[in-house]
This record gives structure tokens, sequence and C-alpha cells, in this order.
């Protein structure tokens, strides 16, 4: 049994043309068998009953016919009494509708560019590994990188001495009209011209230098500049350092990803370094000095104030890395750690021992505890 098509579309009877259009567009774009969750047969037949409902509703004279005297009044316009892929006159919106389906599907248009035109060559990746010492510095590279250049020898036409003429089986476009058959009909779609590749231009003889391809392979050299405080991940952009253009456009541009190898002294966070000093136990109660490393390559004394805890963390201020382009630098952060000797000295074992037996009694008045401790010893 036909249903009514405005309750097909989801419009009321008062519905504009643009609120008919809008609602048959969605509806299309959701049982369309490319995007949709239902069988091809529920497809189909889903979309053929939204087709028909907007093919008379947004014709004007049948549009009266329908609200007059229901299907049968319409009934008579199509073949067979009901819709067929072959009656549809309105190219131009199911051509935006599957223009929106491959938008949604592809990310882009459906047709492609053509080649003849120019287009800029591709554009490269090269992963650098570099230092801390390298983020604090900064500094150049030279890299060795392999890509694409026009031929001279045809001037990047492909043709022997630079001799092309025009594709005859495109005409110069470059691209040719496919018809593929489909379940709801002919298709037609655009492509590159299999004769010239898209370019819409073919030659004789081909370039012997670069096999007709209008490009030759090379390594150059690039001078890349690693600036200071680089981060993991970075990526640093060397435009015109790709793969050469098409057509005379022009070449893709390279770019150079930064990894910044793990360093065994020193842990980043940001602008901060975070690294570990040893000590003793006595230190720690008492206070006193260590002698830690900069990432600067600078040896420098550490002050261990009196009652820091194991796993206690020290700033030393201005230390770290810099910020990006900058000469402010982040701080240095040192975790104190204590060493336990796994074998002791009969001497340091009596010590020990007696230090102890005394531990947890109370000081003489005016004395510390460990300075109580030490006197008892």
């Amino acid at each position: 049994m036909l249903g009514d098509y405005y309750e097909t579309l989801g419009v009321g009877k008062d519905a504009s043309q643009d609120e008919i259009k809008k609602a048959y567009r969605t509806l299309a774009k959701k049982y369309h068998p490319d995007v949709t969750d239902l069988s091809k047969d529920e497809a189909e037949a889903k979309f053929k009953e939204v087709s028909e409902a907007y093919e008379v509703l947004s014709d004007e004279n049948k549009r009266k016919l329908y609200d007059q005297y229901g299907h049968a009044g319409v009934n008579s316009q199509f073949s067979k009494g009901g819709f067929s892929w072959e009656d549809f006159t309105h190219a131009d919106d199911i051509s935006d509708i599957f223009g929106d389906i491959f938008s949604s599907m592809f990310g882009r248009s459906r047709q492609p560019r053509s080649r003849n035109s120019p287009r800029q060559g591709e554009s490269l990746r090269y992963d650098l590994e570099i230092t801390l010492s390298d983020v604090l510095k900064g500094k150049t590279v030279e890299l060795s990188i392999p890509h694409s250049i026009p031929c001279g020898d045809c001037r990047g036409t492909g043709g022997k001495d630079g001799k092309v003429e025009t594709c005859q089986t495109c005409n110069g476009a470059g691209q040719m009209q496919r018809v593929s058959r489909t379940p709801f009909g002919n298709m037609v779609s655009v492509g590159d011209c299999s004769s010239c590749g898209g370019s819409g231009r073919t030659f004789r003889e081909r370039c012997p230098k670069c096999r007709g391809s209008g490009r030759n392979n090379v390594s150059s050299k690039v001078s890349v500049d690693i600036p200071k405080g680089i981060e993991e991940d970075m990526r640093l952009r060397v435009a015109g350092a790709g793969d050469a253009g098409y057509n005379g456009g022009p070449p893709g541009d390279l770019i150079v990803v930064i990894h910044v190898k793990q360093d065994k002294n020193f842990r980043r966070d940001g602008v901060n370094l975070w690294s570990e000093v040893f000590t003793t136990y006595p230190r720690l109660v008492l206070g006193g000095e260590e002698t830690v490393k900069t990432i600067d390559e600078e040896t420098i004394s550490l002050t261990i104030p009196s009652g820091t805890q194991v796993g206690g963390v020290l700033r030393i201020a201005g230390k770290g890395l810099p910020k990006l382009n900058q000469n402010t630098r982040g701080n240095m952060f040192v975790r104190v750690m204590m060493e336990v000797p796994g074998k002791v000295s009969p001497y340091e074992k009596e010590l020990l021992s007696k230090l102890d037996e005394r531990a947890g009694k109370k000081p003489a008045k005016g004395k510390s505890k460990l300075r109580q401790k030490l006197d008892d010893l």
C-alpha cells in the first residue's frame, strides 16, 4: 500500500519547496546504500519511496493533482504505475546529494582535480633524533634528502627533447567521464585519462633520461636550524625541499619531525629537568654538601639541609632547559637518595649497633638527639 507522500518526507501539507527539498536530501542520504545500516533491498525500497514522494511534491502541477486526487491523480505520471530511476528528472538535486555523500564519507569532493594544471609536488618527512644538549643550545644540521627534481633534458614534460602534443583521447582535458550501472541506474564518474595519466599531454618518444616521468631522483643537502627549547614531535618545515611539482607547479616541502633522545642523567619535564644525587645518612640528618652535574656539563655544589628526607627534592634555579626560542630557562630538580651499603666493617657495625641501642632515648638538655647519640658513642 502506498504511503502518504507528505508523511514519507516528514513534512506538513503546507510545506514550502525549500522544506520539501531539504527533507528529501536528508532522507536520500540516510537511505543511500553506501551509508545506511539497512540491507541492500531495504535501502533500495526506502530510497525509491522517498524519491517518488519528492518527484511528486517538488512539481507544482503533480502536487496539485496529488492534493486533489491522491495517488490516483499521479499514478499515470510514472511508468508501470510507480517510480523508476529513469523517470527521475531532478538531476541537479541528485547530483548534489551524491556530492554530499561522497564529501561526508571521504572528506572531499568526488571529482578529482585535473592534473593538467600546475600542481605542487609531494611533501617529504624526515625523522631527526637530537639530544637534550641540542635542545639546550640549538644547532644547525645538514641532512641528505633524496627527492625528485624536474628532468632537465625534457624540461619536465616527459617527452624526448621536451616535445609533447595534446592528448587526442581527452582533447587535453586530462579527464574522462565513465558511466557505470548501479542498482539505482547509471552513475557518471570522472577520472584521469588513461592515455595521458591526467596531464592532458602525450609524446611520441619518451625522454630517455627520465623514461617519460618528467622527473629525476637526486639527493640534496638541506640545512635545518634546530631552535633552542624545541620539544618532542615538533615539526620544522623547509619550504621547497620536497619532490618536484607537476606541470610547472612548485615543489613540495620537507617536514622534519623532532625526536629527543632519552638522557641517562636527566628526565625532561617541559622546561624543567629532573636528576638524582646519592648521599649518606649523616648528611641527611646533619646537613652537608654533594656535587651534581648540570645539563651544561657544569659541576656545582648542592647544599643538603639538615633533616632532609630520603626522596626529598631540592631545586637549582635556572639550570633547566630554555623556552622555545627564548633565553629564559626552567629549573633543575634534584631528588636526594641514600645509598645503603651491602657490607660494613666490624667497626662500622659496632657503631651502628650502639646508635640503634640509643635511638629514641631522651637527650641531655641543650643537645640535639643526634649530637647526644654521637657523644655517647
